[in-house]
């Protein structure tokens, strides 16, 4: 008796989570749509919102982490891709500052450092946000999408670094 119940309580979890109706378009659709000097965070969270409106179960905490994880791996791997060309380039610099004999320090050391910190800052900043709920299992979709939105600035930061936005 107990195994069956716990069978149907975890059976509309696993299916809501396989079941996920996720495309990155509707943040991308609302980027491509921005004018210049718009701010672009209103464009975070398209997309999981839009997932949770395509699921079937998309508005419970679990259709919502899963949803909210998405559209965060999303930006995770811009993030990823902006953070290696910067990276890149910062080597570049270095090289050629080493060239001439500067002794000015290491962009490539010094955006690594700061890529470190701000993990460590996410995380804090995210398990916070989990513990203003109390407990409560609108924790678990308000980490995610705590990670999401900081994910997607971090992104944007990197994606800008060097362009003067």
């Amino acid at each position: 008796m107990i195994r069956a119940a716990v069978a149907l309580m975890l059976a509309p979890l696993s299916v809501a989570a396989q079941d996920l109706v996720f495309s990155p378009e509707a943040t991308e659709s609302c980027l491509a749509g921005l004018v210049a000097g718009q701010d672009q965070t209103t464009c975070v969270g398209a997309s999981a919102n839009a997932c949770m409106d395509a699921t079937q179960g998309g508005w419970s905490t679990v259709g919502m982490s899963g949803c909210y994880e998405q559209e965060r791996l999303y930006w995770d791997a811009r993030l990823n891709a902006a953070y290696g060309r910067v990276r890149a380039e910062a080597k570049k610099i270095d090289a050629e500052m080493q060239e001439i004999g500067s002794s000015a320090p290491s962009q490539a050391d010094a955006l690594r450092d700061m890529q470190r910190a701000w993990i460590g800052y996410r995380d804090a900043t995210c398990d916070y946000e989990r513990s203003l709920w109390g407990g409560g299992t609108g924790g678990g979709p308000a980490t995610v999408s705590c990670h999401m939105y900081m994910t997607a600035a971090q992104a944007r930061y990197l994606e800008n670094a060097g362009l003067g936005e």
